[in-house]
């Protein structure tokens, strides 16, 4: 009985240490969440999205309110869902044992923000992501208090968007408890930026960091590559988020052959897991 003890011992820590060594370790709480940015999948249903990030290992998500569901729902986007569809999708998530955290939004006016947070927080979501014009910043860090949730700053590149520096973003953090950043690594290199200086320049803000890799460093026109072939020197960007006891989630973002990125966007996946493992 004690022989048989043993060797069950020894496979469990094998198991362990192949996982381990595979990169597909479950996250810990006080280590950066690796997820998926549902954009990557964008040609697809929300249905085919979600498995094919369900296939890459992640347990969290993070949608954008124009995705097309496809299915029962047809040509809508999340955005025109009503209350009864919305319970469906939210279904359907936990169906696949998956959390989508956040959403990418892009609303106009304040109604329009105030039904992408509604429908956020019905999803059980924890952030909105997006880009909001500054006379709407002081009512949306009322609304998100409201709806118990944070908005994220995201950055487009410099040319498009006013985010694209993080001067930029601290001016609209400024006096907005509600107001948080969704740091996305590539625009910071199309716009000519150090993507770890500028995460040292937003430390402590930080709740998601979009990851991705480009052929071209300060090169609007940069082509997006699969991660770790290209410019962005994702050991360095992982050791600052660990200095920074980042806690928050990196989820990455294929934004190349729209149609079979699959094997990319989990390589990139293996990569983070690889160096969180070190």
């Amino acid at each position: 009985m004690k022989l048989r003890y043993f060797w069950i011992v020894v496979l469990s820590v094998c198991i362990g240490l192949f996982f381990a060594s595979c990169g597909f370790q479950k996250d810990d709480a006080k280590s950066p969440k690796i997820g998926v940015a549902l954009y990557s999948f964008n040609r697809f249903s929300l249905d085919e999205a979600v498995e094919k990030a369900k296939l890459t290992g992640v347990n969290y998500i993070e949608g954008f309110f124009f995705h097309r569901i496809g299915g029962e729902f047809g040509d809508r986007a999340v955005s025109e869902l009503n209350d009864s569809e919305i319970e469906k999708v939210h279904s359907m998530l936990n169906r696949n044992q998956m959390e989508m955290v956040s959403m990418y939004a892009d609303g106009k006016t304040l109604a329009d923000w105030e039904a992408l947070f509604k429908k956020g927080q019905q999803l059980g979501m924890q952030f909105l992501v997006g880009e909001p014009e500054p006379e709407l910043w002081d009512e949306l860090n009322d609304l998100a208090g409201k709806y118990a949730m944070k908005l994220a700053i995201h950055e487009h590149a410099k040319g498009h968007s006013r985010f694209w520096h993080p001067d930029s973003v601290l001016h609209a953090l400024d006096g907005r408890d509600n107001f948080k950043v969704c740091a996305d690594l590539g625009h910071w290199v199309r716009s000519g930026l150090d993507p770890v200086e500028c995460l040292q320049k937003l430390e402590g803000h930080i709740v998601s960091v979009h990851a991705k890799d480009l052929d071209t460093f300060g090169n609007i026109e940069a082509e997006d590559v699969r991660m770790g072939d290209g410019v962005i020197d994702y050991s360095a960007v992982m050791d600052e988020l660990y200095r920074q006891e980042y806690e928050g989630f990196i989820f990455v973002e294929c934004e190349h052959d729209w149609d079979d990125n699959f094997s990319d966007l989990k390589d990139g996946i293996l990569l983070l897991h690889q160096l969180k493992n070190r």
